[in-house]
């Protein structure tokens, strides 16, 4: 079975605002998810980039162009999310 490693922090629990979560509103509650998703988002289309590289260099092409793949995705949905954190900013 291969283990799964990751780059950045799994912790969802965030810690940096002063007020508990409950005491959020929604609003301060969906931008603080819409930019954690962004990061993460962009973290794992990373780490797909380099591990398409790493196939490529071990000459899985095929196996590349679908992380490839995979890493456009994730940033397009990336993408959506900043839609939404563009559009909680306009309102």
């Amino acid at each position: 079975m291969t283990h799964h490693h990751h780059d950045h922090d799994h912790d969802h629990h965030h810690h940096d605002h002063h007020e508990t979560p409950s005491a959020m509103s929604f609003d301060e509650k969906l931008a603080k998810l819409l930019e954690h998703w962004i990061k993460h988002n962009d973290d794992h289309a990373e780490n797909y980039k380099d591990w398409a590289k790493k196939a490529k260099d071990n000459d899985m092409t095929d196996v590349a162009a679908v992380l490839e793949e995979a890493a456009r995705i994730t940033l397009s949905v990336t993408k959506q999310f900043e839609k939404a954190a563009n559009l909680m900013r306009d309102a």
